[in-house]
């Protein structure tokens, strides 16, 4: 049994007949009507996928006809049946929304392709509105996990802007938990329906970038083989979110304060002005201020950001969340991973609880899937944690008193600390890390990668 519903409206019974008559032996769910008030009727009351109707009907205007149906029911694949003289007709009918048409007489196997085609697409319609409802569901503002005053500041906030379109400027240290809250404010704001597309804006030299978000023509530089849609036109009617902010480049910022005050652009390399509808919501970890006074941020770019400032609290400064984020952690890994951990033990819970988190949420969730990964007795143990997690005391300091293990561990031990509290006092900018620390930024970068703190 096909699982589409099929509403016939042709006055010509024997034709109306054998194509209710095939599809019905097809195994489709079939109605047949020879009137426009049968068909109107029908569809108001009853769900149908496909609406095959006649555009050669007296006195029935096909384009007014594919207008009530699509109002009565948005969804409902209009298909016309068209003779030679009226195929014109057709096509006007399909520029006002209708799916496609066919000339009769009806190829009867050519429209069960058709159908098919129109169900796939129907498939994939319910499966991302099932998506997007999935996640509507999941960004909501309690299902963050928090019970810290600091956060349930920051969340009320978010909940209050959500409901605008106000531009919103996330700030705050990575790993803290900007793009979390970027997500639900998208989720609860009437433009939940539409895309939420994120764009790092660290990630890319100008000349990409520039294309990454306003898209280009054919020929626009070398490689551009095809038309590319950039972010802005994809976002357009929902949200984009620029995470990194404070690394455009002084080109980058111009062009963007442009579209925020203008809400236009034109593709690279194009001539065209396209118009968009788009939310912005920006974060970075940067002291945008300081960027100002330095003329490396523009005043005016900021202040269209900043309309709204949320400022996401680092994790050492609300630690009364460690404890409901171990657990949420814990349960997210143990599924992923299929193992049977049931919590933590008293000696690692005081030793997350006294750790500093450089690396804030972040850094706490790949420490738990670490643990959890680790874990051999059904709970995550001391053991089943870093050795500088391990190791070091509430202040965020080494206790050296604490320190076990080979003399390359403990050294190791030591040199990922030192990082870690020279990254910590930089405010994570690596140049000024490496100055601290007497090394080359290339010889910090290494050692990054040897510690995996690029991966907190």
């Amino acid at each position: 049994m096909q699982d589409a519903r099929i509403l016939i409206m042709d006055d010509e019974a024997r034709e109306r007949s054998r194509i209710e008559n095939y599809l019905a032996g097809r195994g489709y769910d079939v109605r047949a009507v020879g009137t426009v008030d049968e068909a109107l009727t029908l569809i108001g009351r009853e769900r149908f996928e496909v609406f095959l109707t006649d555009c050669n009907i007296p006195g029935v205007d096909a384009l007014r006809t594919s207008d009530q149906v699509r109002k009565l029911n948005p969804h409902l694949a209009v298909i016309i049946m068209t003779s030679f003289g009226t195929i014109e007709t057709a096509v006007k009918a399909i520029k006002a929304g209708a799916y496609d048409y066919l000339a009769k007489p009806i190829d009867l196997d050519q429209l069960v392709v058709l159908i098919e085609r129109i169900s796939e697409r129907q498939n994939l319609i319910r499966e991302n509105t099932e998506l997007k409802e999935r996640l509507i569901e999941r960004y909501q503002f309690n299902e963050i996990v928090s019970t810290s005053h600091a956060m349930e500041e920051v969340l009320n906030l978010a909940g209050r802007v959500a409901a605008s379109n106000a531009t919103v400027l996330l700030r705050g240290e990575s790993g803290t938990g900007k793009e979390l809250v970027a997500k639900a404010v998208h989720y609860n704001s009437p433009r939940a329906n539409f895309p939420l597309i994120k764009v790092n804006c660290a990630a890319l030299p100008e000349t990409l970038l520039e294309s990454e978000l306003f898209g280009h023509e054919k020929g626009a530089f070398t490689g551009a083989s095809a038309r590319r849609i950039g972010r802005f036109e994809a976002a357009d009617r929902g949200t984009l979110f620029l995470d990194e902010i404070g690394e455009l480049t002084p080109g980058m910022q111009v062009k963007l304060l442009r579209v925020l005050q203008e809400h236009e652009f034109e593709r690279v390399g194009g001539n065209d002005t396209i118009k968009v509808d788009v939310r912005i919501i920006a974060a970075t970890n940067r002291d945008i201020e300081k960027a100002i006074r330095d003329d490396r941020f523009r005043e005016d770019l900021y202040y269209r950001l900043n309309v709204v400032s949320i400022v996401i609290p680092p994790l050492r400064e609300r630690k009364e969340d460690i404890p409901g984020l171990l657990d949420h952690f814990i349960k997210k890994y143990s599924q992923e991973n299929r193992k049977p951990v049931s919590g933590i033990s008293a000696e690692a819970g005081d030793a997350l609880m006294r750790y500093a988190y450089p690396g804030n949420v972040r850094e706490l969730e790949n420490i738990v899937e670490r643990a959890v990964v680790l874990s051999k007795k059904g709970v995550v143990t001391t053991a089943d944690l870093p050795i500088h997690v391990r190791t070091t005391a509430g202040d965020g300091k080494f206790a050296k008193q604490d320190l076990k293990g080979s003399l390359n561990e403990t050294l190791d031990t030591l040199e990922r600390g030192l990082i870690l509290e020279a990254l910590k006092a930089s405010g994570g900018v690596q140049t000024r890390a490496a100055e601290k620390l007497g090394i080359s930024e290339r010889v910090l970068r290494y050692k990054l990668k040897k510690y995996k703190i690029g991966e907190l």
